[in-house]
């Protein structure tokens, strides 16, 4: 099955995507209670608060965590697997986390830098000597953090269904490398934020290159299992024709034609967005971050390499590395958001470091999902920082 990787392009951006504030929080929030996995007598649950805004927005499931610094806590799910069934999703099913990948791909990177194994400063010309005298000489002070932080000045994306036709997938992802640094620069390299899926295979590429094992195995190794994410995986999700997970959907709701392990973007544009797993596993790496931001423990990087990667101040503050970064008064100061979609599936992640929680939002739907799930991260931040009897305040 064919299908585009403009669904993983800048699009997906915090201001291109409309991933603005969501709606209705405007005010300066206190700290919430700490969060249980259910709620308590007379609270709203989770899944309460999803059903209408799945009803509003005709989408066919969503799936919603808070996230402490504990790991996930309350979390709901409602609706079905796929249009047209009765088949309920469920809380441990599997959904695709799109771009939100890339902040697993910058933590891993991150972690070989403070084994001593790469640094943040190596250039793509260092790594691969045999194709440095093809590479534009534009590109020559481009490092690994550029890539990361989307100021290498190269292209979003490249024709990732022509380049998965020939070879391995490390293979092609070298081969992206080539492609990557032969053209003249989208914009000036190492200053100007341009979002590029390519960035991100390219560092993909040069951890492969570093572990001389594919970024696959070195995130399984780095990432999934220290962590405990043991549902987490690549690619599309479920057995082909069974309903034995979420199915995708595409714009305005319809079923694709197929599922399985298959069907997702070309597996080259791995390191960029094509991470699955359980909301719950998910929601242990977010949890991993904010242990990190908070200074507590234990964590995957050191507190100063998480502060560094996720809240630069060399490359302007719009964007960390995997992390769109903003400043909202219900966060308390500056946050952290990402969404991701591989045009059948699409996940929105809001992190608010200094209140101590995220809201992590799922649905089996492609882009036209992203209304529902900004609702749901709203309704969701009201249920974090409630205070007082009742339930959350109510959005206005």
């Amino acid at each position: 099955m064919a299908l585009l990787a403009r669904c993983l392009s800048g699009a997906l951006l915090l201001a291109a995507a409309g991933c603005q504030q969501p709606r209705g929080f405007d005010g300066a929030r206190g700290p919430g209670r700490a969060l249980s996995s259910a709620p308590a007598a007379g609270e709203t649950s989770v899944s309460e608060l999803l059903q209408p805004i799945r009803e509003k927005h005709g989408v066919p499931a969503l799936a919603a965590t808070v996230v402490t610094v504990g790991g996930p806590q309350q979390a709901g799910v409602v609706g079905v697997r796929k249009w047209g069934t009765e088949t309920p999703a469920g809380s441990g099913d599997l959904w695709h986390l799109g771009s939100n990948t890339k902040a697993m791909t910058a933590v891993l990177a991150a972690r070989l830098v403070e084994s001593g194994k790469m640094t943040r400063q190596v250039t793509p010309a260092e790594l691969f000597p045999e194709y440095a005298e093809e590479f534009r000489p534009e590109f020559s002070t481009v490092t690994l953090m550029h890539l990361l932080n989307h100021r290498a000045g190269i292209p979003a994306n490249l024709d990732w269904g022509l380049l998965a036709q020939t070879g391995t997938v490390r293979e092609q992802r070298l081969q992206a490398v080539r492609m990557a640094f032969s053209s003249r620069p989208e914009g000036p390299p190492g200053t100007t934020l341009l979002y590029s899926n390519l960035g991100y295979v390219v560092a993909g590429a040069m951890i492969e290159r570093v572990v001389d094992r594919s970024w696959e195995e070195a995130m399984r190794e780095g990432i999934f299992a220290p962590l405990g994410m043991r549902s987490a995986g690549f690619g599309g999700v479920g057995t082909p024709g069974e309903l034995d997970q979420p199915w995708g959907h595409s714009r305005r709701g319809q079923p694709v034609g197929e599922n399985g392990p298959g069907v997702d973007n070309p597996p080259v544009l791995g390191p960029a967005g094509c991470v699955h797993c359980t909301l719950a596993d998910w929601g242990r790496f977010v949890a991993d971050v904010l242990r990190g931001l908070r200074g507590e423990q234990p964590v995957l990087l050191s507190s100063a390499t998480y502060r560094m990667i996720l809240l630069p101040s060399a490359f302007g503050a719009d964007y960390g590395l995997g992390w769109g970064v903003a400043e909202r008064a219900w966060g308390g100061g500056t946050v952290l958001n990402h969404c991701g979609c591989n045009t059948m599936f699409y996940a929105n992640a809001w992190v608010a470091p200094q209140r101590g929680f995220a809201i992590l939002v799922c649905c089996n739907q492609g882009a036209d999902a992203f209304a529902a799930t900004d609702e749901a991260v709203s309704a969701l931040i009201g249920l974090a920082t409630a205070t007082g009897q009742g339930g959350p305040r109510q959005c206005r």
